[in-house]
């Protein structure tokens, strides 16, 4: 199996696991529980920062002292916009679960002077991009011009059945504003109906690294360099929830250039 494909260990609890030291990388963490009513979540964020995202279901949640009450709506990542949390450095949180509560854990290297804010659903536009069968559609939770966070980009997508996406090819995995950035990446992969499968390749240029994944309901990929396509199967929707980050918080990505005709 890839060692940029993470699967889940069982049903309940941190089911998902990624460190900067797992990854082998310096900036990106996330994790991902799966928690039953009452239980509860609790940490500190140390040097980093935290965007704790609702995959599905509801829970009470406190931050850096203050008590946000019960967020999430939706039961299923595939139901609409997600609620989500962002902590600063040097904070407490947690979360109590209201219902059946799937959330991650989405963190970076913290620093400036941020707030806990609650992050809800229309909080950014939905955008639709691509074409044909390149269609998906984009939830920003924290977007690059948002700029209430230090390090962290998340943002979730939902490529409909028998469509690509991340693509035409991008990477970016070079320092070389304001050319491109380079920012690590992970996908959280979630399939509806929960059977079904996709797939995933991260290749550079020289094909130095170059792994193709089948990724199904709750693998975690990781994307340290190189260009990152997804597509889906026929009968089957995908979602991912993407988090990124850098030595700047700048989403500036290369187009592979044998692909770019695709976005005549």
């Amino acid at each position: 199996m890839s060692t940029l494909i993470i699967k889940p260990e069982g049903n309940h609890g941190r089911v998902s696991h990624v460190t900067p030291e797992s990854a082998g990388w310096t900036y990106v963490g996330f994790d991902l529980h799966r928690m039953k009513p009452g239980e509860i979540l609790a940490a500190e964020t140390g040097s980093r920062e935290v965007c704790l995202v609702w995959i599905s279901g509801k829970g009470k949640a406190t931050a850096a002292g203050k008590d946000f009450g019960i967020l999430g709506e939706r039961m299923s990542p595939f139901d609409g916009a997600p609620h989500a949390l962002y902590i600063p450095a040097d904070s407490n949180w947690s979360v109590t679960a209201e219902t059946d509560l799937e959330l991650a854990v989405c963190s970076a290297p913290g620093g400036g002077d941020y707030r806990a804010k609650a992050i809800p659903p229309g909080t950014h536009p939905k955008i639709s991009r691509g074409k044909g069968s390149n269609v998906r559609h984009v939830h920003n939770i924290m977007p690059e011009d948002d700029s209430s966070a230090h390090s962290l980009l998340v943002v979730e997508v939902i490529t409909p059945s028998g469509n690509t996406s991340s693509y035409p090819s991008h990477k970016h995995d070079q320092d070389n504003l304001p050319h491109e950035s380079f920012l690590e990446e992970t996908y959280y992969h979630r399939l509806n109906p929960p059977q079904g499968f996709a797939f995933q390749r991260v290749y550079t240029d020289d094909r130095a690294l170059d792994v193709a994944m089948a990724v199904e309901d709750g693998d975690v990929t990781l994307v340290p360099k190189g260009y990152h396509p997804c597509a889906t199967i026929h009968g089957y929707d995908l979602y991912y929830l993407n988090v990124m980050a850098g030595p700047k918080r700048v989403w500036k990505f290369h187009n592979a250039k044998e692909h770019e005709w695709l976005l005549a």
